[in-house]
């Protein structure tokens, strides 16, 4: 049995370790357009910003390592095209020699693109994207350099808002635009997002908030950015925008949702029997919505390259959905969500209600001790949970692991009100905030 993967980041690397360590019938054959493996991108702001020494531990594996396992790999290789029915993938080399694979199956992991606003002046030097490792090196390369004085971070996504804590801690003054009225508007409540955006100004960013980008300014190098309410002077600007689905090689041939990725079931499977599809380029079954979606997580991807490569090696696995768990620590400020936001049930049409508590981690005699802040978001018919919220100083991030399992498996509100909660004044309160937040649901 051949399989071939097409993109070898988090999902094709899961696919592969999948098959290569479970199924030594497997020929496994690896295509990857970029010149390295594995790159964790949500360290690039980590080592921007000089929290980390260098980047080289940002690599979790390499092309050497597959090629043990009795992989083929092919990396600086793009593939121009697929006959599907035929089964043979097109490849090109970066210096322009040509080369086909046969498949007996077909996995693509081609990720997500950023997303690139066609505005006026968007050719410029000095406007930059982060996804790959080389987006990461060409945006420490500038950070370098004495004229660059003030950035320019258009989205305050998680990447907009962690690539900006990187400016900042490198010296940058830092402008940090949003269409959005607040931060991090995809994940949480304004009840939340208004603590992260203090928080951000209280460490020097200026926020500019309710504001669409609708131009850049310069000759060679960009100069300003130009919006619906003003133009800025800048010296670099960072693209955070956000992500869409990289389809271009099966979207002809094979079933995609609104938005462009690829359509599959709960096996990864296509609507081409012989093709898989994983991570940033396909769908999801998100179990806070009960329907597919598509959320664009490393950690979705790892699951679904897993599910892929067993059910091509022969064992039936069926993913079990996710809840689109996330986190985020921005000067010493943490921040975690798992599910849907009250604000996100309105836009999808859930009827929810929600509950907030907030107390210290420990009990008052502790001397290390922060006050956490925590949303309970549950469906007002059937009471399931579909979506929690937490912030605290204090690393409170294990939390919402049981919040995504409560969502997986349909647990009430009501069943969180009495659940059993250890108490230890080192760790927390006797009267828990998960139960007390609980209880407040009438």
């Amino acid at each position: 049995m051949k399989t071939v993967i097409v993109g070898s980041n988090h999902a094709g690397i899961a696919a592969g370790n999948t098959l290569l360590d479970n199924y030594k019938d497997q020929e496994v054959v690896m295509i990857d357009k970029n010149t390295n493996f594995s790159y964790l991108g949500c360290g690039t702001a980590l080592w921007v910003g000089r929290q980390i020494d260098s980047y080289e531990n940002l690599f979790y594996s390499n092309k050497e390592k597959f090629e043990e396992k009795g992989a083929t790999v092919h990396l600086e290789t793009e593939v121009n095209k697929i006959d599907f029915e035929n089964k043979v993938v097109y490849c090109e080399t970066a210096d322009g020699k040509t080369f086909t694979e046969s498949y007996d199956k077909l996995i693509l992991a081609t990720g997500s693109l950023p997303i690139s606003p066609n505005l006026e002046g968007k050719d410029l030097n000095g406007i930059h994207f982060l996804k790959k490792f080389q987006d990461g090196q060409a945006v420490d390369k500038e950070m370098s350099r004495e004229d660059v004085e003030t950035v320019a971070v258009i989205g305050a996504g998680y990447i907009g808002v962690e690539i900006a804590e990187a400016a900042k801690r490198r010296g940058k003054n830092v402008l940090l635009f949003d269409v959005e009225a607040t931060s991090l508007a995809s994940y949480y409540d304004f009840e939340f997002t208004k603590h992260m955006d203090e928080n951000l100004k209280e460490h020097g960013i200026e926020l500019h908030f309710g504001e669409r980008v609708v131009k850049y300014e310069g000759s060679d190098r960009v100069n300003a950015i130009v919006t619906d309410k003003g133009s800025y002077p800048v010296d670099l600007v960072i693209n955070a925008i956000g992500f869409g689905p990289n389809s271009s090689l099966g979207k002809d041939h094979l079933e995609t949702f609104v938005n462009g990725a690829y359509v599959v079931d709960r096996h990864q499977q296509t609507s081409d029997k012989d093709v898989y599809a994983i991570g940033d380029c396909a769908i999801i079954h998100s179990n806070a919505l009960q329907k597919d979606t598509y959320i664009a997580l490393a950690s979705n991807a790892v699951r679904s390259g897993i599910v892929a490569g067993h059910n091509i090696g022969g064992t039936p696995v069926e993913a079990i959905g996710v809840q689109g768990s996330n986190g985020i620590s921005i000067f010493g400020y943490n921040m975690v969500s798992t599910g849907l936001s009250v604000k996100a049930c309105e836009k999808f049409g859930l009827d929810v209600e929600y509950v907030d508590y907030e107390d210290t981690q420990r009990p008052v005699f502790m001397k290390e001790n922060a006050s956490v802040k925590i949303r309970i978001v549950y469906e007002k018919q059937s009471r399931r949970i579909v979506g929690a919220q937490m912030a605290s100083t204090m690393d409170i991030s294990m939390g919402i692991h049981m919040f995504s399992l409560a969502i997986e498996e349909a647990v009430t509100i009501d069943k969180l009100k009495l659940m059993d909660i250890f108490f230890l004044p080192h760790f927390n309160q006797p009267y828990n905030y998960i139960t007390m937040a609980a209880l407040q649901a009438k």
